[in-house]
């Protein structure tokens, strides 16, 4: 039985962590993960949701499964989860993280690798890698001292500590935080909210901020206008431009309009 499966419903996409109550990472997971992330990226959706099922979004690694294998099987197991979780960072629709209970460690990962985190305000993120000896090999660590600054990302890498969904929100590590019984209409409101915006626009934003992440801003600017222009000639742009020049005429707030993602 798989471990992560994606489901469809029109534009929306989802991608379940269905191994509860704790939803580790263990040696199906990576490749269960990379089939569902494919899947993804051929399909029509607008916007991926990652949620979980049960109480925890994942705990992170099965660590019961690495004692006794050799340093070449643990890193073809790192680097097919790492691959997994940049497939993820490389599709051109939003990405969603849906975070309720738990999510330590490999878990707290795959939440970091979506544009949105939508955290419970009871969620309590943790590297534990440290515990073990080990350190955050799954991009944490880099995209927490994005997210949060570097001094932040080495205290939480370093010493482990929790963080609470509050304090994740105060960080700027979570985008959204809720209230826990709010969080699944919260989450289905801004992925609805998405499904239905300028998805061109929205993959656009994603290469642009990739670029700043890579090169800074001298990097961002270099790129920008050809990014720009690739939209201006599409009927989201043009239909987007109209209605805002309308408005305009008649000296009113443009309406909001539903694009169609092209």
């Amino acid at each position: 039985m798989s471990t992560v499966r994606f489901e469809q419903q029109g534009s929306i996409g989802r991608i379940v962590l269905a191994n509860p109550p704790y939803n580790r990472i263990d040696s199906q997971y990576a490749r269960h993960l990379r089939a569902a992330v494919r899947t993804a990226g051929e399909s029509s959706i607008r916007v991926l949701a990652v949620v979980a099922e049960g109480p925890n979004f994942s705990l992170g690694g099965e660590v019961r499964e690495w004692p006794g294998k050799d340093v070449n099987w643990f890193r073809t197991f790192v680097r097919d989860v790492n691959t997994s979780y940049r497939a993820i960072e490389a599709l051109r629709v939003p990405t969603v993280a849906v975070v309720r209970g738990l999510a330590f460690g490999g878990g707290f990962e795959l939440a970091l690798a979506c544009d949105f985190l939508v955290a419970a305000d009871t969620a309590v993120f943790r590297c534990v890698e440290v515990t073990t000896g080990m350190l955050p090999i799954a991009g944490a660590l880099q995209r927490l001292a994005e997210r949060a600054g570097r001094a932040r990302a080495h205290l939480f890498a370093t010493l482990g500590e929790p963080i609470p969904g509050t304090r994740a929100g105060e960080f700027g590590i979570a985008t959204h935080v809720v209230p826990e019984p709010q969080l699944d209409a919260e989450a289905d409101a801004l992925v609805r909210r998405l499904a239905v915006g300028p998805t061109r626009s929205y993959a656009a934003t994603r290469t642009l901020l990739k670029a700043w992440s890579s090169g800074g801003v001298a990097a961002t600017d270099e790129l920008m206008l050809d990014v720009a222009m690739e939209l201006y000639d599409g009927e989201d742009v043009r239909r987007g431009f109209a209605n805002t020049a309308k408005a305009f005429d008649a000296d009113e707030e443009p309406a909001e309009i539903e694009f169609v993602g092209a």
